[in-house]
């Protein structure tokens, strides 16, 4: 079995450990009867299909993968090996699967994607921060979902009163000048929507926001322990889990087409509190009692 991942290994062990623990307790035992081998992109999406076929030459049963850009790298590569999706964007959308009910094809597992949840990330910035009237968002224009995220919160903002500070960043070395349009705008808070790029740049993103006393919301956890003040998204680790029960049934003979795609039904609301009284910000106790998680 593969798993192929944009992100580095260390963004990912969690979510694969989750994964691995699913797997035992239906049987499957690494060094026993299975095999993992791992490829990891560091966040350079451009690497993903080479990436993808050396999976493909050591002629691997199933290929997992975490997030859209290397599921559809997989799918671009292979239409006979089955590829399980952990933690997809909207893989109609983008074009990886037919239909939820019916995916077809070699692709199933799980989606992330809620309708209105990048909507919801930016009213809960403003939430903590009722006086918020601009917020820079960081996005990469050549990731799927990334692109998706951005569309929605351009029709969430004028009804929160909004104004959004389009940064658009495709790699690392972007970010330094996004960073500087942020701050030379004086905006008032930050939002970095779904891609790869930012997961492994969790803790510039967080230095950043936090230099400048920004407000930020970011869709993983790590984010929230880096310093950053706020995350919500869904918990990929139970999404990894039930991605096992997928590898289990294409082990065990069932063809990826006749596995409906599931979406994610648990998600987390985190706040760093520390971060938040480091910059003079009081969160509504309401606020507080929903948090799944308040680093203190």
């Amino acid at each position: 079995m593969a798993c192929s991942r944009p992100f580095t290994r260390a963004d990912t062990e969690p979510w694969h450990e989750a994964f691995r623990r699913g797997l035992r307790k239906l049987g499957w035992v690494e060094g026993t009867n299975v095999r993992f081998t791992y490829r990891y992109a560091d966040g350079r999406v451009e690497r993903l299909s080479e990436l993808v076929g050396e999976l493909i030459k050591l002629k691997v049963n199933v290929i997992v993968t975490a997030v859209t850009p290397d599921a559809l790298a997989a799918a671009k590569e292979t239409k006979t090996i089955p590829i399980v999706m952990a933690a997809v964007g909207d893989p109609v959308a983008t074009g990886l699967i037919a239909s939820l009910a019916r995916p077809g094809g070699n692709v199933t597992g799980l989606t992330q994607i809620q309708t209105g949840l990048s909507a919801k990330r930016l009213q809960l910035v403003k939430e903590v921060a009722p006086g918020v009237s601009r917020v820079a968002a960081l996005w990469n224009p050549e990731d799927a979902i990334s692109v998706l995220a951005w569309q929605e919160i351009r029709g969430a903002a004028p009804q929160l009163g909004i104004e959004l500070h389009s940064l658009e960043v495709r790699n690392s070395d972007e970010l330094t000048a996004a960073f500087a349009s942020a701050a030379d705008a004086h905006d008032d808070a930050l939002i970095a929507l779904p891609s790869p790029i930012f997961v492994v740049n969790e803790q510039r993103i967080a230095d950043f926001a936090a230099k400048h006393r920004l407000p930020s919301m970011f869709h993983l956890p790590e984010f929230a322990q880096a310093g950053g003040l706020m995350v919500y998204g869904p918990d990929r680790a139970d999404l990894f889990r039930r991605a096992a029960t997928y590898v289990d049934k294409i082990l065990k003979g069932v063809n990826p087409s006749d596995l409906p795609v599931e979406q994610a039904t648990k998600f987390q609301l985190i706040i760093n509190l520390k971060t938040a009284k480091a910059f003079g910000l009081p969160v509504p106790q309401a606020l507080l009692a929903r948090a799944d998680e308040v680093l203190e």
